[in-house]
């Protein structure tokens, strides 16, 4: 009970605890619906992806650059994405989380309605980069305000429930935008769509968030004593105090490449998996954005049973399970490169990619950047390892459209293999830094 409150030892005032419980319960549903919100944002360009080469089709442009042109895009949003992860979501360290949240709510909304009224690549590039650059700072936000409400004991548990509110919130963005699609809806339909769910949570998160714990009057939330930071203060004295202890990890900075890898495998599905359906397969266009939610479904649950895992197998069990799930996702991915067009078996073997990679991988910019930043730099080590991962996130648009018009989809899952493959060993000498570290607790 204790470690589950983030109150210390178990107060003898049970209405206090349970009220904390509820208080603690309220937070998370409002960070889990805030920044699933988000994903009706932006798995929308995924989804609406077919209908838009349609519409450059009737224009005169050729499939072949119409999915360059798109990756393109994908590319510059991504790396306006790690460029925010990089230099922005520190300001949480500054003014707290929920003000990023609000940012990133608020922004994806506005942007999105933008992009609907555009009618030129220019414009939806720039209204999209400006999408990407708001939401960076969403994640951090979670992570932010969650170091101050939650014992360190269950960083693993709550960093999985948080994770699983991109995964739901992908999945459930394409199914209900997939739905809309046999009704008729058009692509600029599918954006006013996802800005209202944005909208509507951007305003409960203003009227309902609090900061922390000590906000209501709660004891504060103990952060991990293994954290790179000495001082047990949360307010920083400047951006080079964030970085530079966490810049001198090396286990750190394995942490970054790791998520190099695995976002570059996990944005490839994202933005690929209803164009591969459809064009490799056969699927028609909403039916390729409908089955593409096997991908976020079957990751949320690896998402949950390895946070689990972790909170109850020691911290260590984080490490292990990201050389498992890198070796079996390299694994799976070669399967995948194997099967024949409409093949019967595709979608279990896409989700066999998901469950594999994604439960391990939200320990990366989740229970990782917990544990590295504490309550001190929560946000900053969060935007430093996901900045990272995007800047691998960024190759899955222009470098993966361009692989799949070379060499075919074929070529596309294998090189995700050979990626796959060399972070398994990355992680593997990252567990060994782990064990090395684990008497110095």
């Amino acid at each position: 009970m204790a470690e589950l409150t983030g109150t210390g030892p178990a107060s003898p005032d049970a209405p206090a605890t349970r009220a904390l419980r509820v208080a603690q319960c309220r937070t998370l549903v409002l960070l889990f619906l805030g920044y699933a919100s988000c994903y009706f944002c932006r798995s929308n360009l995924s989804v609406a992806t077919p209908l838009i080469v349609d519409e450059l089709a009737r224009r005169g442009v050729s499939h072949g650059h119409s999915i360059v042109s798109i990756g393109l895009m994908s590319s510059w949003g991504v790396l306006a994405y790690a460029f925010g992860k990089v230099f922005l979501t520190g300001l949480g360290d500054y003014w707290g989380g929920k003000r990023n949240l609000l940012i990133a709510t608020g922004g994806a909304a506005l942007f999105t309605l933008l992009f609907a009224s555009g009618s030129a690549l220019p414009l939806f590039t720039m209204a999209w980069i400006g999408n990407r650059v708001t939401q960076s700072i969403g994640w951090s936000a979670l992570i932010k305000v969650s170091s101050k409400w939650f014992h360190y004991s269950r960083y693993g548990t709550i960093a999985a429930i948080l994770t699983c509110s991109y995964m739901l919130g992908d999945a459930a963005a394409r199914g209900s935008m997939g739905i809309l699609l046999e009704l008729g809806v058009g692509w600029r339909g599918l954006f006013v769509f996802g800005a209202g769910v944005a909208g509507i949570m951007f305003l409960a998160n203003l009227l309902l968030l609090r900061e922390s714990c000590v906000a209501e009057g709660f004891a504060e939330a103990v952060a991990n004593p293994r954290n790179v930071f000495s001082t047990g203060e949360s307010k920083p004295t400047g951006y080079l105090t964030l970085v530079l202890p966490l810049l001198r990890s090396r286990a750190f900075l394995i942490v970054c490449l790791l998520n190099f890898a695995a976002t570059m495998v996990r944005e490839t599905f994202g933005t690929w998996t209803p164009a591969y359906l459809h064009d490799f397969h056969g699927f028609t266009v909403s039916h390729a954005a409908g089955m593409s939610a096997i991908f976020p479904s079957v990751g949320a649950v690896s998402v949950v049973l390895c946070g689990w895992a972790s909170d109850r197998l020691g911290p260590n069990t984080r490490t292990l399970l990201l050389v498992a799930g890198l070796a079996a996702t390299a694994a799976a991915l070669l399967i995948l490169y194997a099967l024949p067009p409409a093949a019967a078996g595709v979608m279990l073997v896409i989700g066999l990619v998901a469950f594999c990679l994604l439960g391990p991988y939200s320990f990366l910019p989740g229970a990782f950047a917990l544990d590295f930043g504490g309550k001190q730099a929560g946000a900053a080590a969060s935007g430093l390892i996901d900045g990272t991962g995007y800047l691998g996130g960024a190759l899955a648009g222009w470098t993966m459209a361009q692989i799949s018009v070379a060499f075919g989809w074929g070529g596309v899952f294998v090189t995700l293999a050979i990626v796959s493959a060399a972070g398994a060993a990355g992680a593997a000498f990252l567990h060994r830094l782990s064990a090395q570290a684990a008497p110095r607790a």
